[in-house]
């Protein structure tokens, strides 16, 4: 048997002292990135100026709009009342630069702060604000330190505007689709409740209050997603009063697994497939539809499934593409939030042919980043 000597193993820095200062430079980055992925307010300001002036090692840091300061940090915060004015001239240059003497001098004995860099934020091509750099010279590094700087908050804030217009596009979209909801559909139900009114007034007045539960929730104006619970728990309100007016002609099953009650999906994103699927899948004397949810470990599978007369497949792939004259409520709709909200892999899929009914697949991650409820 042999014996060696190992060196004991010792703790030592990470790195050269270069490694440790791109460390220490995108540790302050991601410090900052939150509160500018919100946009350019005050409150965004306030919460980002201190990484960003730990990211440039200056004594003192401005973050403008482009008339007014929205946040100072460091030494010197009487110079915060020319912020504004060089922040109007950045704007109008439209480009980095370095501020006038006159600009930057407070007349205060032993003050540190001699000069001043101002670079634009631009976000769309629209200068939004400017970022400030105070110091006691401007060299050309400080100056391509702030353009630089500047950039990357400029990125931050495209990102923040970005988000902005895709929540405004869900939003859009999702009222397009409350627009789609069948006023026929309502004229039915309360025809259907009203039916009821002398002849058994104690269920009448149960689907009443779906009713009102139904609309309540289709026509809420808060939040992008709610849980599958949610959005279940209207579909079943849907269909209970699609019931009370076909009768014997509609059947139902449901087979939920519980452990997908929790998961988070885009507000209206089944219930629009179910109206499809008693739309064209009571064709007959009768029909039947059949949802099912399953648990799929790290994912939720929800298929709905009617025993109408089926589609061409072109038909369905027109109606995906957001083709009106396909008469399929809200199919591209929710394909296109899908897609938005978990990415191309969790698109709808519809299976169907002529005669043999149609199955829509929606497969959703049982959790995703930044997708609340």
């Amino acid at each position: 048997m042999s014996s060696g000597w190992r060196r004991p193993w010792r703790r030592t820095h990470l790195g050269t002292e270069a490694d440790r200062a791109t460390f220490r430079t995108l540790h302050s980055a991601s410090l900052a990135s939150p509160a500018l992925r919100e946009g350019l307010t005050v409150d965004s300001a306030g919460r980002s100026i201190r990484h960003l002036r730990d990211l440039l090692g200056t004594p003192a840091l401005a973050l403008t709009d482009v008339d007014s300061l929205l946040a100072w940090d460091g030494i010197a915060s009487h110079h915060e009342g020319q912020a504004a004015p060089i922040a109007q001239r950045t704007a109008e240059a439209g480009d980095t630069r370095v501020a006038d003497r006159d600009e930057v001098d407070c007349g205060r004995p032993g003050c540190e702060i001699r000069a001043a860099v101002a670079s634009p934020l631009v976000v769309e091509d629209r200068i939004v604000g400017t970022l400030q750099v105070y110091a006691p010279v401007a060299t050309a590094g400080l100056v391509q330190a702030a353009d630089e700087v500047a950039q990357w908050v400029s990125g931050q804030l495209d990102l923040a505007e970005l988000d902005a217009s895709r929540t405004r596009l869900m939003e859009a979209e999702v009222r397009a689709l409350r627009a789609q909801i069948s006023p026929h559909f309502i004229y039915n139900s309360l025809g259907a409740i009203a039916s009821f009114v002398r002849t058994d007034p104690e269920r009448a007045r149960e689907l009443l209050l779906e009713f009102a539960d139904f609309t309540r929730y289709s026509f809420r104006r808060h939040g992008d997603y709610t849980t599958l619970a949610e959005e279940l728990r209207s579909v079943e309100r849907y269909l209970l009063l699609e019931q009370a007016r076909f009768g014997d002609r509609l059947g139902v099953t449901l087979r939920i697994a519980p452990e997908v009650l929790p998961v988070t999906v885009p507000f209206l994103c089944i219930q629009p497939l179910v109206e499809n699927a008693v739309r064209h899948g009571l064709t007959g004397e009768s029909g039947h539809i059949s949802i099912v949810a399953r648990d799929l470990s790290q994912e939720a599978l929800i298929e709905i499934e009617d025993d109408g007369a089926g589609n061409d497949p072109e038909t369905i792939r027109r109606a995906l593409a957001g083709d009106p004259s396909t008469d399929s409520v809200g199919l591209a709709n929710v394909d296109a939030r899908l897609r938005a909200t978990f990415g191309d892999d969790y698109g709808l899929v519809v299976e169907t042919a002529p005669g043999a009914g149609t199955k829509v697949i929606v497969r959703v991650p049982k959790f995703a980043a930044g997708v609340h409820a």
